[in-house]
C-alpha cells in the first residue's frame, strides 16, 4: 500500500533497524513469552508502523490492508481445501489412496512417492492449492505409516514451492522473465535444471533428515474416518479424481493464460465469451468449489449421507484452520507494514549502487529484500525491476538471461520467517510452534534459495564459456 503524500524520510540504516528489532521482538513474545500469534503480530505491526513514521492517520488503514489482501488470497483456498480434505479423509478415501500408493511404492520409498507426485502437481498449481489438496494424502500415509509428519510432509512442501519458484506458468519467473524480455522457454529449461536437483536435495534429503530429528504428530486438523467409512471406502479411482479435478481446471486456465501471452492463439481470443469463461473455471478458488461440490456429491449424497450431516461435516472443517487463516493474514499485516515503511525500497537503492556481478546482484537484492519484508513476489518484482536495465546491456546470451531470472526468483525464497505469510501457513498446517517452524520450514526454503542460485550460475558460467 502506498500513501499519497507521503515520503519516508529515515535512511536504510535506522529502517533496517527497526526491522531487525521488531522482528526481535516478535519472536521474543512467541517463543519466550508464549503471547499468541496473532496478538503477537497485531502488536509488533501496530509498533513497527508508529516507529517507521507512517502518518498516524494511515496505520490502521495499512494494517488492515495487509491484513485482507492476504485473506483475499489464502481464505477462500484454505477454507475450500479444508472443506475438501475432509470429504476426502472421513470418506476413507485418503486412506485408500495411501494404501495404494504404499502397495505400489514401498514403505521406504513414500516419501519420495509424495514429493514426486507434488512436482508434478506443482507445475501447473500455486504452492498454497498444491499442498491444501496433497495434505489429506501426506496425513495419510503418516498415519499409515508412523515416523512423524515432518518426514512426509516437507518432500511434498518443498516440491511445491520449488516448482512455483523457478517454473513457468508461475508469476514469479514469468514476471521476471517480461521484465529481462527473456525466452521463456529456455527460462522453463533452466528452471528445470534447477528445480529437480534443488528439491532432492533441500526438501526430500533435508525432510528425512529433520524428519528423524523433530518427530512430530500428524494434525487432526481434517478429522479422521470412522469404521464404517474405513469398512466401505470409495474407490481409488474416485478419489485420484477428485484431487486431480481441480489441477486440471486450474492447469486449463494457467495453460490458456499462457498460449495466449506466447501468441499462440488469436489476439481477439481473450475477449471471447468462451476463454473468459474457461479462465474463470480455472481460477483457484472457483476450481476448489467445484472440486468440494462434486466430492459432496461422489463422497457423500451418492454414499447415503444425508444433507444435514454433510454440511455438519463442512461446517466441521473449518474451525480447525480459522487459526490457521487469521494467522497467515496477520503475517501478510507485519510484511505490509515493511512495505509500506519503505524498507524494502531504502535497500535496493543501497545494493543498486554495489557494482557486484550481475547474476550474485539479482541474487543478493531479491534475498535481502524478501528478508526484509517477507513477499516472495514484491521481491522479485522489484529486483527485476531494479536490474532490468544492466541486464539489457550486458550483452549476455539467451541461456544466460534465463539462468539471471533463475537468480533472481532463488532469491526471492530464502530465509521464510515471521513476516512471510507461508511461514504461517505451513507452520499452522503441520502443527509446528514458530522455533520448529524456524529450524524446518526457514532452513528449507534457504537451502532451495541457495542451491538453486548455485545452479543458475554454474549455468551462467557455461553458457559464458560456450559464447
Amino acid at each position: 500500500m502506498t500513501i499519497e503524500g507521503w515520503t519516508q524520510t529515515l535512511g536504510a540504516g535506522p529502517l533496517l533497524l527497526i526491522a531487525g528489532a521488531a522482528i526481535a521482538v516478535l519472536l521474543f513474545l512467541i517463543i519466550k513469552l508464549k503471547t499468541h500469534a496473532l496478538l503477537a503480530l497485531i502488536l509488533i505491526s501496530l509498533g513497527t508502523a508508529f516507529a517507521t513514521g507512517i502518518p498516524a492517520n494511515q496505520i490502521v488503514p495499512v494494517l488492515v490492508s495487509g491484513f485482507g489482501t492476504t485473506l483475499g488470497t489464502v481464505a477462500l483456498l484454505v477454507a475450500l481445501g479444508a472443506m475438501l480434505g475432509r470429504l476426502v479423509e472421513t470418506s476413507g478415501g485418503a486412506k485408500v489412496l495411501a494404501e495404494k500408493m504404499i502397495d505400489v511404492f514401498g514403505e521406504k520409498r513414500a516419501p519420495l512417492a509424495l514429493g514426486v507426485a507434488s512436482l508434478i502437481f506443482g507445475f501447473p498449481i500455486f504452492f498454497d492449492a498444491g499442498l491444501i489438496v496433497m495434505l489429506p494424502v501426506v496425513f495419510a500415509v503418516a498415519n499409515r505409516l508412523g515416523g512423524g509428519v515432518l518426514r512426509y510432509g516437507l518432500p511434498a512442501a518443498g516440491a511445491f514451492s520449488v516448482m512455483h519458484i523457478f517454473l513457468p506458468p508461475h508469476p514469479g519467473p514469468v514476471s521476471a522473465a517480461a521484465f529481462f524480455d527473456a525466452n521463456i522457454g529456455l527460462v522453463l529449461i533452466v528452471g528445470l535444471i534447477a528445480a529437480i536437483p534443488t528439491w532432492y536435495v533441500t526438501s526430500y534429503l533435508f525432510g528425512l533428515w529433520i524428519g528423524k530429528k523433530i518427530v512430530l504428530p500428524v494434525p487432526a486438523l481434517l478429522g479422521k474416518a470412522n469404521e464404517e467409512a474405513e469398512t466401505n471406502p470409495p474407490r481409488f479411482g474416485t478419489i485420484v479424481g477428485l484431487l486431480l479435478l481441480p489441477m486440471v481446471l486450474i492447469f486449463m486456465n494457467t495453460g490458456l493464460n499462457t498460449a495466449a501471452s506466447a501468441g499462440a492463439l488469436p489476439g481477439t481470443v481473450k475477449d471471447e465469451t468462451w476463454f473468459q469463461v474457461l479462465r474463470t473455471l480455472g481460477e483457484t478458488p472457483v476450481a476448489l468449489l467445484i472440486s468440494v461440490l462434486v466430492a459432496m456429491y461422489v463422497l457423500g449424497r451418492r454414499r447415503g449421507t444425508s444433507s444435514g450431516a454433510l454440511n455438519n461435516l463442512l461446517e466441521s472443517a473449518l474451525g480447525p484452520v480459522c487459526s490457521v487463516i487469521l494467522i497467515t493474514g496477520a503475517g501478510g499485516m507485519f510484511g505490509g507494514v515493511l512495505r509500506t515503511s519503505g524498507i524494502g525500497a531504502a535497500l535496493a537503492d543501497v545494493l543498486g549502487d554495489a557494482g557486484i556481478p550481475l547474476i550474485l546482484a539479482g541474487f543478493l537484492i531479491a534475498a535481502i529484500l524478501r528478508i526484509a519484508q517477507g513477499s516472495a513476489t514484491v521481491a522479485l518484482t522489484t529486483t527485476a525491476g531494479l536490474i532490468a536495465p544492466a541486464v539489457a546491456l550486458a550483452g549476455i546470451n539467451g541461456v544466460q538471461v534465463a539462468a539471471v531470472v533463475i537468480a533472481v526468483a532463488a532469491g526471492s525464497v530464502v530465509v521464510s520467517h515471521v513476516n512471510d505469510s507461508g511461514f504461517w501457513l505451513v507452520g499452522r498446517f503441520f502443527g509446528m510452534d514458530v522455533k520448529t517452524t524456524l529450524a524446518t520450514w526457514t532452513v528449507l526454503e534457504t537451502l532451495i534459495g541457495v542451491m538453486g542460485f548455485g545452479i543458475a550460475a554454474a549455468v551462467f558460467g557455461l553458457a559464458a564459456l560456450m559464447g
